[in-house]
């Protein structure tokens, strides 16, 4: 299989984990963030997964090939984008048309959303049919399914390049329609909410709330041990987005959520959120 020159846009928890994904799948990955912060983090993350594939494949560590870059036109000669910044729909949008003009023509660029409509991302190109929603669960490494949403405007081609890309990260996938929260969120979002109130209101600890859905529903994880996975605030953001277009009550983000959120509990990532991740 010939290399494949892959952008990564956005070096957060899920860039930096797709990053190290396609690299270690024999891509040429060029990440990029202009937060020096984020990059630093990105660093000793990929640091972190070539150290735990050395121990879990009984080998030395193997250097991939990941670039980092504060430049986005780093990614000019990329043969393959994936858009993976803040689930921010006004900074996704501003950032299309600068896609638009850095890469070649054809270049399929991946959005990695958790709810943003990937029509509105994709109307900001002169090419939308180069659009086609990728959405990444995380932990990346461990999750084999990906969603991938196809827009009124994507290309067959668009839609055959992600598929390709997946395959050689092996990954399955399941390609649905486009509309605000696509499958995963708009069913998983409401039902964070409403776990987190019935914690608020003390009727059970996050614990039993997650016992009750393995044990009963046979859920291999939880839906609140499960939005520590996510963030904490990232299940704010995409709530939002999603109650900004569809308007009922089970989207409007619960106090409890958004007090954890403000005092910094956001889930695994700080070190605490419905759970303590400080070891104990």
């Amino acid at each position: 299989m010939s290399t494949l020159t892959l952008g990564v846009i956005g070096a957060g928890v899920i860039g930096s984990s797709v990053a190290h994904a396609a690299a270690a799948s024999g891509c040429a990955v060029t990440l990029v963030d202009t937060d020096a912060t984020a990059l630093d983090a990105a660093r000793a993350a990929v640091r972190r997964h070539e150290r735990l594939a050395a121990l879990l494949g009984g080998r030395g560590p193997r250097p991939l090939d990941i670039r980092l870059s504060s430049d986005l036109t780093d990614v000019a000669g990329a043969g393959f984008v994936v858009e993976n910044t803040t689930e921010s729909e006004a900074g996704k949008r501003e950032l299309y048309p600068l896609l638009d003009k850095v890469l070649a023509p054809g270049v399929t660029i991946a959005a990695n959303t958790s709810a943003i409509p990937i029509a509105r991302l994709a109307e900001r190109l002169t090419d939308p049919g180069r659009v086609v929603g990728v959405h990444f669960m995380n932990p990346v490494d461990r999750i084999d399914m990906v969603e991938v949403v196809r827009a009124p405007s994507t290309s067959d081609g668009a839609l055959a390049d992600v598929e390709d890309l997946l395959d050689r990260m092996g990954k399955r996938s399941v390609v649905v329609n486009d509309a605000p929260g696509f499958v995963i969120n708009r069913v998983l979002m409401p039902v964070v909410n409403l776990a987190a109130a019935v914690v608020a209101d003390g009727v059970a600890t996050p614990n039993q709330v997650d016992e009750l859905f393995k044990g009963c529903l046979g859920h291999t994880s939880g839906p609140l041990r499960t939005a520590d996975l996510i963030g904490l605030d990232t299940v704010v953001r995409t709530l939002e987005v999603l109650h900004e277009h569809y308007g009922t009550a089970e989207f409007a983000t619960h106090p409890h959520l958004r007090r954890m959120v403000a005092e910094g509990r956001t889930g695994i990532k700080s070190g605490r959120g419905f759970y303590s991740y400080d070891g104990n």
